[in-house]
């Protein structure tokens, strides 16, 4: 689909009325002694936080305690004009450090962030809130993004895994609890928000959920860098990982002539087509625009949709 047809196509939507609601890759470590740090700023754990649900440019957020988390998606990165400020936990923001800031894990907490496009591996410790842009699902900091090879290109396709025990861990260290490892948990956490969320959609209880896939990882490369918190040792890996490709969902629903009157009306924007999904004991019918070139394809597309009201649409990547 070509771009500059967006805004004619878009102006075509609005006129027969919808009703939609609704940085090139461097180098990991020339030098395999150089270390990256700032002398200037603490090195702390930070309290711990999972925090209430919150609203960001109409769309609601759920924080949870979910050690089952797992999403494919694109990443973004901040680091200049955040350097040197508070997080949402309270450390003090260190754009060298091995962090991320994440909508709604519990902060700190240990994730393990894959680049899908190269398949560089690497763990973060989530210590802030965000990002609330173009449906981002994780902004990592520079220094993370520049191990995993997308500094210069801004963002990357990626998969984010909770690690449990570790987070775990630095859950229990930042209450000042004493942590006993344990293989299953009964404790009584806070729910996560569930996978499919009913939005407003008057087209028969519509709902979204973000994609999932699983590879598996080997470290085979250390950058030597020092680590700002528990786990976080530098060690890139080098991960397998299939082709993906990048969507705009549109919509989620329970019943399948609902999704396929909104992918008819849908189809002057470019392809687009009905997924099946199996949640639970459940079947959900996703309505894809895609596969797009890039991710500013999908952020120019999905603008597009929130302009109409359609807020609930987002990049998914599958």
């Amino acid at each position: 689909m070509s771009l500059n047809k967006l805004p004619k196509i878009a102006a075509c939507l609005t006129a027969i009325g919808l009703g939609l609601s609704g940085c090139a890759e461097i180098e990991l470590a020339s030098h395999a002694t150089k270390t990256i740090t700032r002398s200037d700023t603490p090195k702390t754990i930070g309290r711990y936080k999972v925090g209430s649900p919150y609203q960001v440019k109409k769309l609601w957020y759920y924080p949870a305690v979910d050690y089952n988390y797992s999403e494919t998606g694109i990443a973004s990165w901040y680091g200049p004009g955040f350097d040197g400020k508070k997080t949402a936990n309270g450390e003090t923001y260190d754009q060298y450090a091995l962090t991320a800031a994440h909508r709604t894990l519990p902060m700190p907490s240990l994730v393990r962030v894959t680049n899908l496009g190269n398949g560089r591996s690497i763990k973060l410790r989530i210590n802030d809130r965000g990002p609330f842009s173009n449906n981002r699902i994780i902004d990592v900091s520079r220094r993370s993004a520049q191990l995993l090879g997308f500094e210069l290109q801004g963002t990357a396709k990626v998969k984010v895994e909770i690690l449990e025990e570790e987070s775990r861990q630095l859950a229990a260290q930042a209450q000042g609890k004493d942590y006993t490892p344990q293989v299953a948990s009964n404790e009584n956490t806070t729910l996560a928000a569930p996978t499919e969320t009913v939005t407003a959609e008057p087209l028969d209880a519509p709902a979204t959920s973000p994609a999932i896939t699983s590879e598996t990882s080997s470290p085979v490369k250390t950058a030597s860098i020092e680590p700002t918190g528990n786990f976080t040792d530098g060690v890139v890996s080098q991960t397998p990982v299939a082709p993906t490709s990048i969507y705009v969902q549109a919509g989620s629903f329970l019943q399948v002539h609902n999704a396929d009157r909104l992918r008819a009306r849908l189809s002057p924007l470019g392809t687009a087509q009905v997924a099946n999904a199996a949640v639970g004991e459940r079947t959900f019918y996703r309505v894809r625009l895609g596969p797009l070139t890039n991710v500013q394809e999908a952020d120019d597309l999905l603008k597009i949709l929130h302009d109409n009201g359609y807020n609930d649409a987002r990049v998914v990547v599958d």
